[in-house]
């Protein structure tokens, strides 16, 4: 597509359509989803919650976030949509100021499921909107300034929880964060716009290619299992990892602000490693790296080693699923929808298991090294996948 020149209007109409996707990803993920990770060893702490309440709260809330997915991907009316968009921010607000106002650990096993479904709009309903303006506004349909929003929230949620570390309870913390969630709820609600209906042309049609082979899907498919089990052991147990090293004791809400800050940019370093070695060979750098990543804290206690797995993380996670996304949607260009909502499934299923079975293994062994031993070998099966990946695409276009 060769984007359009835009008036000054239209210009400050995009910046503000990109800001309500951006403040929509830190309200919905960075708030409502992902503040439980720092907050995660304060509530053990100060709540009384078990490592195995722990783990199973986090698996709670990724099958909320596969429920969003699965009832996002079956609506296509644009204009319900918006309306489960908009839905999405209330509850995002609700249940995180929700978490400190009950001790009980079956409302807060609700409280994270409907924040999961909240999530979902941020990131699936969110870009869909974002991406629908710019199609009809004739610009580039790129969403790397949106999903921005997903590391910019993570950063958000941890440096709000070590502003409020030592002079705040667990409990209003949780409602600081909800108040805090107001402030992006505003933006996000006010500058996203109604969709606009976009007519479907032949040329559009045209441009339909034959799909890959069934096993390049099933390699994809599990190759993405692997990175979803890598991302849920990473968000939801760095900063309690952290936290047990005696220099950081009370300090592990840092690691996660280390996580934001290194997911923000990822999505453009990421776009640019794969237009100079392929899409799939930056997947399997980026698993590489998020192996190494749950390896480091295996290998030494000292704080350096530990805040570079924390940046490694968080400078691949984004990185993975933007560009699997980016690579799935290339080859089934007919029903890209499809096909994504397909694979996510996979990563979802890792999402719900991998948190399960850390707070068993740490509740088992008093540690989470056990986890991370598992987790690394996991990515690199995903690195050998992704090799019989690019295999599999020679073979199909010999």
């Amino acid at each position: 597509m060769t984007p359009l020149p835009l008036s000054p209007h239209d210009a400050a109409a995009r910046w503000r359509v990109l800001c309500a996707g951006v403040c929509a990803l830190v309200l919905t993920l960075g708030l409502a989803r992902f503040a439980y990770t720092p907050l995660l060893p304060i509530m053990r702490a100060q709540a009384d919650l078990s490592l195995l309440a722990g783990g199973w709260l986090a698996a709670i809330n990724y099958a909320g976030y596969m429920s969003g997915v699965l009832l996002a991907t079956a609506v296509s009316d644009v204009e319900r949509k918006f309306r489960l968009y908009r839905i999405g921010l209330l509850l995002a607000v609700v249940c995180t100021a929700g978490m400190g106002l009950t001790t009980h650990v079956a409302l807060w096993a609700a409280l994270r499921f409907v924040a999961g479904l909240s999530s979902a709009a941020g990131m699936l309903l969110g870009s869909a909107l974002v991406l629908n303006w710019l199609v009809a506004h004739r610009q580039r349909p790129e969403l790397g300034i949106h999903f921005s929003g997903l590391g910019l929230g993570i950063a958000v949620s941890g440096l709000a929880v070590v502003g409020m570390v030592g002079w705040l309870p667990w409990d209003e913390q949780w409602l600081a964060l909800g108040l805090l969630g107001v402030v992006f709820f505003i933006p996000a609600w006010r500058w996203m716009p109604r969709p606009a209906t976009l007519p479907t042309t032949a040329s559009t049609a045209a441009a339909s290619a034959p799909p890959p082979s069934g096993r390049w899907m099933k390699l994809q498919t599990l190759a993405y299992f692997c990175a979803g089990f890598g991302f849920a052991i990473g968000a939801t147990f760095t900063v309690a990892i952290v936290e047990k090293l005696p220099l950081l004791a009370g300090r592990g809400s840092w690691a996660w602000v280390v996580v934001g800050l290194a997911a923000t940019p990822s999505t453009f370093v990421w776009d640019r490693i794969a237009q100079e070695i392929s899409v799939a060979r930056a997947l399997m750098l980026a698993y590489a790296l998020q192996a190494l990543s749950a390896l480091l804290p295996l290998l030494s206690d000292g704080v350096a080693l530990n805040l570079i797995s924390a940046a490694l993380f968080g400078g691949t996670f984004v990185g993975i699923v933007s560009l699997t996304l980016a690579l799935v949607g290339r080859h089934f260009p007919a029903n890209p929808s499809k096909a994504m909502a397909r694979i996510t499934l996979g990563y979802g299923v890792a999402q719900i298991a991998a948190p399960a079975m850390g707070g068993m293994i740490a509740r088992a062994t008093g540690s989470y090294a056990d986890a991370l031993a598992v987790t690394t070998v996991i990515l690199a099966a995903g690195v050998v996948l992704l090799q019989l990946l690019i295999r599999e695409e020679r073979k199909t276009k010999a």
